[in-house]
């Protein structure tokens, strides 16, 4: 596998949390690579933000260019009413 194969594809990844105590969030971690655009890169995480109402929790810029942004969702249990 080439590199430019390799990250052609944009990288996520979902996580969810277990606490009893409070609320259970569900986690998205988005890896960018130095050569997408930042044009690109605000667009794709507005958009998960906008209509999968994820939040920004936490971004990142790595030495080298590579960026990571940590979502966050609540995880709304559903109790079945029939």
């Amino acid at each position: 596998m080439t590199q430019q194969n390799r990250w052609s594809q944009p990288m996520a990844e979902l996580y969810t949390t277990t606490d009893d105590a409070g609320p259970t969030w569900e986690y998205m971690v988005i890896t960018c690579q130095p050569r997408e655009s930042l044009k690109e890169v605000r667009r794709r995480v507005t958009d998960h933000a906008e209509y999968g109402k994820w939040e920004l929790r936490r971004s990142m810029i790595y030495t080298g260019g590579l960026r990571r942004y940590w979502l966050r969702r609540r995880v709304m249990r559903v109790q079945r009413t029939l």
